[in-house]
């Protein structure tokens, strides 16, 4: 198989997904949270809580959805300010199993996600 390369005009935006763990770094979460809303608010769509696995994501987490044009200036600040949290950043595209196994990158530890979910996400919409 090749790599999937694209154009990256075909980015439609961007997640960046926060994992934390409820008993222990929840409060370091949240204060990355208000960080993030202080001062990227209304540039940023900051999700709901994910206590519980949700999706492809086997740990706890929020997401952050963020255009194109502010992946420089946001991925930069959270490089060095994701309070030592993980972090998933991946682009969306029309293919969620490529956007989160394949083009998208970790800060911090990788957490394990649920490959073969995103899989059938892919095949189901047709682009498997």
């Amino acid at each position: 198989m090749s790599f999937p390369n694209r154009n990256p005009d075909d980015v439609t935006g961007w997640h960046a997904h926060i994992y934390y763990d409820p008993a222990t770094t929840k409060d370091d979460a949240s204060r990355l949270r208000a960080n993030i809303e202080a001062l990227f608010g209304g540039r940023v769509v900051v999700g709901r809580w994910h206590d519980e696995h949700v999706g492809p994501h086997l740990a706890s987490m929020y997401q952050v959805a963020f255009q194109a044009p502010l992946f420089a200036e946001f991925v930069q600040w959270m490089a060095v300010n994701r309070e030592g949290l993980d972090v998933l950043v991946h682009p969306l595209t029309d293919n969620a199993y490529n956007d989160h196994m394949i083009f998208g990158f970790w800060m911090g530890g990788k957490q394990p996600l649920d490959e073969a979910r995103l899989k059938r996400i892919a095949v189901h919409a047709g682009r498997g």
